[in-house]
């Protein structure tokens, strides 16, 4: 688990370095102070939606029992404007700020502190519905049941879009990791991710990703923003700020941004690959002697038995299943394998050999015994943009427990592990043997109902959210949609204009 002092040293975000305390820990006298003492003017509250975006409610501080009121009751909202399965003869909600998610807002022209809400219905309970709480409820019935906290990452990828620049053109579909001058949005990226620290997400790196193409006058170039491993919870808040960031700077500059999952035929698609790790007392438990834990490997069983409905969650719009194709370093077969661009679930390179690179790369440094198993995770590559961050990892959590709880886990991990690149022709026998992600919502809606006990077991998912979520899925009428204009680029365009800022 993250070190409170460590999140407190060096940190972006101004109400943690003013308070000097870990988030979790921030109470209501620390938000006032800190408003008193920094000129804040206003208040926002922020909190996602059904579609996955996060809404505002703008409060300027009259005074500072209306600031008390205000962070004690928090407000009135209009639920059925918020979530379509909410009916409007019953619609009121509260939304209620979270103090650990405060930060100041960066575009803000008059000093503002945000913060993210949580719903409460009209009795006073969290809303069971809602995205947040569904959420949490996955976290705490893996945590009761195994005595294992969830935790997890995002790589948000995405694209920029500007009017084409000729000077210094990048290699067509060659755009990984490319540097300025090639790249063109470096500086862009940059200035997104210490904004979206300074709001409390905590980042790994960034860097432009292999999209890079011209079409129409225009520049498309792909980048991607890397998280840390946190609690998932946390994680869902930061994938969730972090897009809004990213948009807004982005309207700022005069660019366009989209994190479609597939903007054009022939042309790398984005993602939001998921990382998860296992924790128990603070310390992994996803590397065991070295090597991946039997533990993890029953997890990575749940999530394969789970694996067709999580596209319900993590591949909500129709354009999602053009990037689920083979031969576009994205999945398309239930299957998991160590450093596998070509399987649903990866298991990455995990610093588990215990040399010391450092000390190898930098021969004056002395040399100490490294474990770096810490840093091993595995990793869901199915889920794009268009996902609301909060019930895709929900769905995840849900399939981690369920692969703790099967008692055939470490079979089903050793019937779907594979080692090679299954769309090679010369694995097409391993391929056969696998299952196949939906390839349409509708597909995916199916799958959810033929699986939904298990979402709604321990109370996790609600069954008007599943209901709800079904119902959208099967409202695209795409079950014939890929082959029926797969052909055809200019109907594609007219799907990835419909579809453009989904998510």
């Amino acid at each position: 688990m993250t070190n409170p002092e460590v999140a407190v040293s060096m940190n972006a975000n101004k109400v943690i370095a003013f308070l000097q305390k870990s988030p979790d820990t921030f109470t209501k006298a620390d938000i006032i102070r800190f408003i008193k003492e920094n000129g804040i003017k206003m208040v926002d509250f922020m909190y996602p939606a059904g579609d996955g975006r996060i809404k505002t409610l703008n409060f300027v501080i009259n005074d500072e029992h209306y600031l008390e009121t205000i962070l004690t009751y928090g407000e009135r909202v209009d639920g059925s404007s918020l979530f379509p399965f909410i009916e409007a003869g019953r619609s009121d909600l509260y939304v209620v700020p979270r103090f650990r998610t405060a930060f100041v807002d960066p575009f803000a022209e008059i000093p503002t502190l945000t913060m993210l809400c949580a719903y409460f219905d009209r009795d006073g309970k969290r809303l069971e519905s809602s995205p947040d709480f569904t959420l949490h409820k996955a976290c705490k019935a893996l945590h009761d049941e195994f005595g294992v906290d969830f935790q997890a990452m995002g790589e948000l990828e995405y694209y920029v879009i500007s009017d084409e620049d000729a000077a210094f053109p990048a290699e067509n579909q060659h755009g990984y990791h490319e540097s300025d001058p090639f790249a063109k949005f470096n500086s862009f990226r940059t200035e997104c991710m210490q904004l979206i620290a300074q709001t409390g997400g905590r980042i790994k790196y960034g860097h432009s990703e292999v999209g890079n193409f011209t079409l129409g006058g225009r520049n498309y170039e792909q980048n991607e923003i890397e998280f840390l491993p946190v609690p998932a919870e946390d994680a869902a808040d930061q994938l969730t700020l972090a897009k809004w960031i990213i948009r807004t700077l982005a309207w700022k500059r005069g660019l366009d941004v989209t994190f479609a999952p597939k903007i054009t035929v022939g042309k790398a698609g984005s993602g939001m690959h998921v990382h998860m790790r296992l924790m128990k007392d603070g310390r992994s438990v996803t590397v065991e002697n070295g090597a991946l834990s039997e533990l993890a490997q029953r997890a990575i069983a749940g999530l394969m038995l789970l694996a067709p409905s999580i596209t319900a969650f993590g591949n909500t719009a129709p354009v999602s299943y053009f990037r689920l194709v083979p031969h576009q370093e994205a999945p398309t077969n239930v299957c998991w394998g160590y450093s596998n661009r070509s399987a649903l679930v990866r298991v990455p390179l995990g610093w588990t050999s215990r040399t010391d690179m450092c000390a190898v790369a930098n021969p004056q440094e002395d040399e100490v015994a490294a474990d770096g198993s810490f840093k091993q995770t595995f990793e869901m590559r199915s889920p794009d943009g268009s996902a609301n961050a909060y019930l895709l990892l929900a769905a995840l959590c849900v399939g981690c427990r369920l692969g703790l709880e099967m008692e055939n886990g470490l079979d089903e991990a050793a019937r779907t592990f594979v080692d090679v690149d299954i769309h090679k022709q010369e694995n097409a026998g391993r391929l056969a043997q696998l299952d196949s992600l939906p390839d349409s919502c509708v597909a995916s809606a199916d799958c959810l109902e033929r699986q939904r006990a298990f979402y709604e077991a321990m109370g996790v998912f609600d069954r008007r959210a599943i209901d709800g979520t079904i119902a959208k899925l099967r409202s695209y009428n795409d079950r014939t949609l890929r082959r029926d204009i797969e052909g055809n680029p200019n109907k594609v365009a007219d799907l990835v204009r419909t579809y453009f800022h989904c998510g």
